[in-house]
């Protein structure tokens, strides 16, 4: 498959996927998260040459550090990017005010651009070649105490939608991926688990990373994880009116998604 970037990969979605991808003949990994030591106990459970770099992706000088590791360690190749590291902080706006809306766009959005701005020219060079994005069902429902978060995953879908249309004269397939309530580190979910009516809407960080394989390589345009998460994104469009009844109460309006292994 060759050479992948898995941003988020200490636990959680980011961990999964890098398994996941390691399967495949071929590949080199290089695994990014701010915790080196996960990083490193990850790279050397895997079948296949893994690479780290421990860093905060919000820090101005992560995606130079970055793009000089591949060069150094890889030879500049580049044929897959997945951004997936992420996070989330509920709060009212009253509450958060701007300071949560900056905080949530300054690491699930805006390190995904920077990032995939030093990055492009390497996908280019190595095209066909593909970006993932993971955002998340949030990017198109929104509900109470996640306004922050949903805001961030709300640009980063049409950021993406953009760029594929702008890359794939290029050969740079770029594909997205929409979870819903995954089990992770930072959202075990034991309340829906619980409860058998609502355990079948908690995926398995396997299934996306699945699913990061298929809008990533396999060249989808997007993925939902599960995939009858798409229903709320067509009734949102539908009937708005039912849907904000909806959530506005219940148990989901007290929880909230993250990707884990930022």
């Amino acid at each position: 498959m060759g050479v992948a970037v898995v941003t988020g990969a200490s636990t959680g979605i980011g961990e999964a996927a890098a398994i996941r991808l390691a399967r495949e003949p071929g590949t080199e990994l290089v695994l990014v998260a701010r915790r080196g030591e996960l990083l490193r106990e990850l790279a050397g459970s895997l079948p296949c040459r893994a690479t780290c770099v421990a860093v905060d992706l919000t820090e101005a000088e992560a995606p130079r550090r970055i793009r000089e590791h591949l060069e150094a360690e890889h030879g500049g190749e580049l044929d897959l990017l997945v951004n997936n590291a992420g996070a989330a902080w509920r709060a009212s706006f009253e509450e958060g005010g701007h300071d949560n809306v900056r905080r949530h766009m300054e690491l699930n959005f805006d390190a995904v651009v920077r990032l995939t701005e030093a990055l492009l020219p390497l996908l280019r060079a190595g095209a066909p070649s593909a970006i993932v994005n993971v955002a998340s069902t949030a990017g198109r429902v929104a509900r109470a105490r996640t306004g922050a978060y949903s805001a961030s995953k709300f640009a980063l879908i049409g950021w993406t939608d953009s760029l594929y249309a702008e890359e794939k004269p290029h050969g740079v397939h770029v594909g997205m991926v929409l979870p819903g309530f995954v089990r992770t580190e930072g959202f075990p979910a034991t309340e829906l688990r619980e409860k058998a009516l609502t355990r079948w809407i908690v995926s398995k960080p396997e299934k996306v990373a699945e699913a990061i394989f298929e809008a990533g390589p396999g060249g989808k345009a997007e993925r939902y994880v599960p995939r009858p998460y798409a229903l709320a994104a067509i009734f949102r469009i539908l009937a708005p009116s039912l849907v904000r009844r909806v959530l506005g109460g219940g148990a989901a309006s007290s929880l909230t998604t993250s990707t884990g292994g930022e």
